[in-house]
Order: C-alpha cells, then sequence, then structure tokens
C-alpha cells in the first residue's frame, strides 16, 4: 500500500487531538491506542476508538493513492505539534511512514488496521438540534453524571421525550441534575435512551461556533456530528433510576440569592472545608451565612445579604456538589429549596423553570 499526503501542521495536529480524544486512555491492545488514518482523494479522515466511542474528524488534504492506516495515536500527535510551522508531507509505505517538514524527518512504524475496533454506521432518522441550546443543556447536568464504571447506568446521561419536548437528566447518587429542552423532538412519545456521559461531554467540547448538531439515534448507538467532526457512541443498556420520586413536591424554606456573589463566597469559604469538610449555610429572615470548620486547620465565615421565606435552618453541603450546581444554573439568580437539615435541598434558577438540581445535604456534628 502507497499512500501521502500534503496538508498545514496546524490543520493535521487539530485532527489528531480530536481524534485521540476517543482513544482508549486504559492500555489494551496496541491497536486500540491508535489513530485510524483514511485517505481518499483530498479527504483525510482521522479517527480514535475505544470501541465505545468513536470520535471521526475529516479534513482536506493534497492527496495521492487512497488508503486506510494506523499510527500510535499520541506518538503521531506529539510528533506533528512538535515540527515548525507549514507544510508537512506524509507518505506510507508498506510497514512505515515517513513524516517530513524542513528540516525534521520522522519514520514511524505502522501499527496493522485488521484489529482496529469496528466503526460504527449512523443508523435511524436524523434530526438537527441547535448546538448552542444543547450544549448548554448538556453542561447543565453533566458534572451531575457518575464517572464510576462499577455502576455504568449512572455514568450516563437520560434523554427522555417528555411534555412536548427533551429532557435530560443525571445523578451520581448524591446528587441529581435535570434540564428541559422545550419543543425539541428528537424521540418518540415515551421513549427514551442513556448516553454516556463522555460522549456528550466530548460533544460539548467540540462544538465551538458552530451553529448545528445532526443526531442519528440507531438502536444500539448515537451518533452527533458537528462540523467536520462526528462521534459515536454505544448506548447503555439498563434502566435508570425512577428519579422523579426524589423531588419533593413542596420545600417550606426558599433563599433567594445572587448567583456570582454566592459562588464568590463559597470559593473562598471553601479555602477553609479541608479534609472532606462540608460547608454550613444558615439561612434566616436576616439572610444568609456560610462556613467551613476544619479542626486544627481553622475556619472561614462570610455574611451575604439574601432573601428569605421559612423557619431559620443550617443545612450542610459537599462543596464541589454545591458549586458545580451553581456553576452551571442558568441567569442571575439562584433558589435554594429545603425541608429540613437531612432532607434532598432543590437548587433552581429564579429565570429558567426548565432547569433543576438536586442536592442531598452532609451530616454535622
Amino acid at each position: 500500500m502507497s499512500m501521502q499526503f500534503r496538508c498545514e501542521r496546524d490543520v493535521l495536529s487539530d485532527a489528531l487531538n480530536v481524534a485521540g480524544r476517543g482513544v482508549a486512555a486504559r492500555g489494551g491492545t496496541a491497536v486500540i491506542g491508535g489513530v485510524r488514518l483514511e485517505l481518499a482523494g483530498d479527504q483525510l479522515t482521522a479517527t480514535g476508538s475505544d470501541g465505545d466511542l468513536t470520535i471521526s474528524v475529516t479534513v482536506t488534504v493534497n492527496g495521492s493513492g487512497d488508503g486506510v492506516t494506523v499510527m500510535r495515536s499520541k506518538l503521531m500527535a506529539d510528533v506533528v505539534r512538535s515540527l515548525r510551522p507549514g507544510a508537512v508531507d506524509v507518505m506510507i509505505e508498506d510497514q512505515d511512514a515517513r513524516i517530513v517538514a524542513n528540516p525534521s524527518e520522522f519514520s514511524i512504524r505502522v501499527i496493522a488496521t485488521d484489529d482496529f475496533p469496528e466503526i460504527p454506521e449512523p443508523a435511524g432518522d436524523v434530526v438537527t438540534l441547535d448546538a448552542s441550546v444543547f450544549k448548554a443543556a448538556i453542561e447543565q447536568v453533566g458534572k451531575a453524571a457518575s464517572s464510576d464504571d462499577a455502576r455504568p447506568i449512572l455514568t450516563g446521561v437520560l434523554m427522555a421525550a417528555e411534555s412536548g419536548g427533551l429532557r435530560l437528566v443525571s445523578t451520581d447518587s448524591y446528587r441529581l441534575a435535570v434540564c428541559d429542552i422545550e419543543g425539541l423532538s428528537v424521540l418518540g412519545e415515551g421513549q427514551k435512551v442513556l448516553v454516556p456521559s463522555r460522549a456528550l461531554k466530548e460533544l460539548a467540547r467540540i462544538v465551538g461556533e458552530e451553529e448545528e448538531i445532526t443526531l442519528s439515534l440507531g438502536e444500539h448507538n448515537a451518533s452527533f456530528s458537528v462540523g467536520s467532526v462526528t462521534i459515536t457512541t454505544r448506548l447503555i443498556e439498563g434502566d435508570f433510576p425512577n428519579y422523579n420520586r426524589l423531588i419533593p413536591d413542596i420545600h417550606e424554606n426558599r433563599l433567594t440569592i445572587d448567583r456570582e456573589k454566592l459562588l464568590d463566597a463559597l470559593r473562598r469559604v471553601r479555602l477553609l472545608a479541608q479534609e472532606s469538610t462540608p460547608i454550613r449555610m444558615s439561612m434566616s429572615a436576616e439572610g444568609l451565612e456560610v462556613a467551613a470548620v476544619t479542626q486544627e486547620v481553622g475556619e472561614a465565615h462570610e455574611a451575604l445579604e439574601a432573601e428569605y421565606q421559612g423557619e431559620s435552618l443550617m443545612v450542610a453541603f459537599n462543596p464541589e456538589y454545591l458549586i458545580d450546581g451553581i456553576e452551571v444554573s442558568p441567569g442571575s439568580e439562584v433558589m435554594l429549596e429545603t425541608l429540613g437539615e437531612l432532607k434532598p435541598a432543590l437548587l433552581k434558577s429564579s429565570e429558567d423553570p426548565n432547569f433543576l438540581y438536586l442536592l442531598m445535604p452532609v451530616r454535622v456534628s
């Protein structure tokens, strides 16, 4: 086999970096740590895959001799990134790839293509999503998904048809995030799928200035295309927890506060919330006090103006989970609704009813 192409260093480097994010970081066989390069005319497609997640990016090059090869992903990306700006020539002959950019020349052994994971073809109907709206929804629910592969169901984001729109839900069993996109018909009535959060986070990362995402939903896979990049992921099988029963219908206490001021205060106080210490939120008619006390280290307190309805109450939260929820809450004000010091608390936006973040308090002595 003989194939060669020429393109700008930065174009090739960007393509390798994007495709490389689909390559398994967890060892495995050499080919799974590889990036597949396919040349067809002047179109070069770089693909990285770990069998569950596949990321392909297509760029225009000056090509000669169609073909397919697999290179060591990280090595190839590092080599191209190290070259001087300008044109790069890549020539593949049998088992070797030559990478030339004056004054540098590299020769790298290629990997057999036979064991590269099969790239699933997009299946099902294609629908178009507003890129900025869908990206915002991913960011609002993404952090609440678990990263623990021991419970694969919780590493997914539930996408469900709900009251004339699309609902995204995630939980790691300590917190729950819900975001509704009104008027978006992606699924049939009552239909739901479980998409790995890793795939959605990669999608949010590459959206950039693009205006549209196209989604193709098959029985076992989902494909998202944005610009020159396609992300295909295997859907998670199994039943997502019945999250609706976790959301209380009524809350007796409600705190309303400026989002940025609360975030700033929490980030300061968090410096003294060491060794898994929670942040305490004391709410009363006078406003809010946030505090952290770490034995033998020190303590921090900060008072904030806030509107509060209800009985005076102190509730403690994991600082990371609390800050995560406030960071992704839309609008300039947040509302914290509570039933008691150990009952689930709801974080909402006072301006956007389509976002909800449920958080379990922490017991403090």
